[in-house]
């Protein structure tokens, strides 16, 4: 089986390339090539069959029909311009988030066309998709009117899958991630950032800045849970999913409060103390037109399981990333 990781460069597309790597197999298939993408280099995990890494530009159509011409059974596609730099540059966002992401589809179609077969497309959306106001819990068939720019894209790259999978040019599902929470690393510019932010900071002695009043709820999964999320995906049977291929991933609803009080809990009060709030208007506007809870009834029937508490998801960023202890 040859797999092909798009956003390879990523964190979850790192995470997932070595989570598949290790084991070697995928819904009971040998792996026998791993091919990672990214608009920069991605570093290849030690896996006993073949790899191949590519650095890639998106905006380029040339790039599409290279990434169908390698026929992949599995294509996981994670490449995007998060959800701040999406609603800062208009352009750029539609150009990849929409334009090449149907360039993709498109270059996969005509080569499945020409016989090919079929790929499954395991495509990361996003509870962005949702727009306010909104239940007290969000249904599988709550209708999508996004709020911003990166939410619109989405939904429109969804429409897309669900269209191109109903025409048979390819197999996919997507998947709308809660925000994903400790992200390792450092910040990047989504504006979902600070949930990380605020505890993956204090975990190790630094400092850390909370933009939003702490009453803000939110939607989270650790990222061993979305890389669970994907694993499971790529192993379905859609044909169970009927017209719509697209689910909304579990998670845990949570107050920026109760994210604080798990940190307390994690790391002592002194960790707490690095944390400074400075309200940022830009960032409380967008996260305010977001979903706060979900009832995901599809995907949990489905198999898929999230993180039941906030001190679940510290315990699990301190096992994967500190080593187990701080």
């Amino acid at each position: 089986m040859h797999i092909l990781i798009i956003g390879a460069a990523g964190m979850l597309g790192r995470k997932l390339a070595a989570h598949l790597a290790a084991r070697g197999t995928l819904n009971g298939q040998p792996i026998t090539r791993l091919t990672l993408a990214d608009v920069v280099a991605p570093t290849a995990p030690g896996f006993a069959g073949q790899t191949a890494t590519m650095t890639i530009d998106l905006a380029d159509r040339a790039t599409a029909t290279a990434l169908a011409a390698l026929r992949a059974d599995v294509i996981f596609h994670f490449a995007a311009i998060v959800s701040g730099e999406a609603e800062a540059d208009f352009d750029k966002g539609y150009a990849i988030n929409l334009d090449a992401t149907r360039a993709l589809f498109d270059a996969i179609r005509l080569d499945v066309q020409a016989g090919s077969p079929v790929p499954r497309v395991v495509f990361a959306s996003s509870t962005a998709v949702f727009g306010a106001p909104f239940p007290a819990k969000i249904p599988d068939d709550f209708h999508a009117t996004p709020r911003s720019s990166y939410g619109t894209q989405k939904a429109m790259a969804e429409l897309l899958l669900c269209d191109y999978s109903r025409r048979g040019f390819l197999d996919g599902i997507g998947l709308r991630l809660p925000t994903i929470c400790i992200r390792p690393g450092t910040p990047n510019k989504a504006a979902s950032g600070f949930y990380s932010n605020i505890l993956r900071e204090p975990l190790v002695g630094l400092p850390a800045n909370l933009p939003v009043p702490d009453t803000t709820r939110h939607w989270f999964a650790s990222p061993r849970s979305a890389v669970g999320f994907f694993d499971l995906a790529a192993s379905l049977d859609l044909t169970t999913l009927g017209p719509s291929r697209i689910l909304n991933m579990p998670g845990l609803s949570a107050t920026v409060a109760e994210q604080i009080e798990a940190l307390r809990d994690a790391a002592g009060h002194d960790a707490v103390r690095l944390i400074t709030h400075n309200p940022d208007p830009v960032i409380a506007k967008i996260v305010n037109t977001w979903p706060q809870d979900f009832d995901t009834a599809r995907a949990t029937a489905l198999g898929f399981t999230a993180d039941a508490s906030f001190d679940q998801i510290i315990a699990t960023h301190i096992a994967d990333e500190l080593g187990g202890a701080l």
